[in-house]
């Protein structure tokens, strides 16, 4: 592991120290996770769609039928 300095203001890591203290854990180790979870969600390239899961966006508006067309609902243009 390597060992580095940072510099933060003292407000910042006060509270780190407290929440520390009360997790039973040491500020170390909390600015550690903090920076892996940095690397993970803004560093770490995620070019593949399998990584993705679907999002909902709910049902339907209303249930289709046989006479609708869904691409010129989706372009939304009128196809009479």
């Amino acid at each position: 592991m390597k060992t580095i300095t940072i510099h933060v203001s003292e407000p910042v890591y006060e509270e780190f120290r407290q929440y520390a203290r009360k997790a039973d854990r040491k500020a170390s180790e909390l600015i550690r996770e903090a920076m892996e979870m940095y690397r993970q969600q803004h560093m770490q390239r995620q070019t593949s769609l399998r990584n993705r899961h679907p999002a909902s966006v709910g049902g339907p508006i209303r249930p289709l039928t046989g006479e609708d067309d869904i691409l010129g609902d989706m372009l939304d243009d009128a196809r009479d």
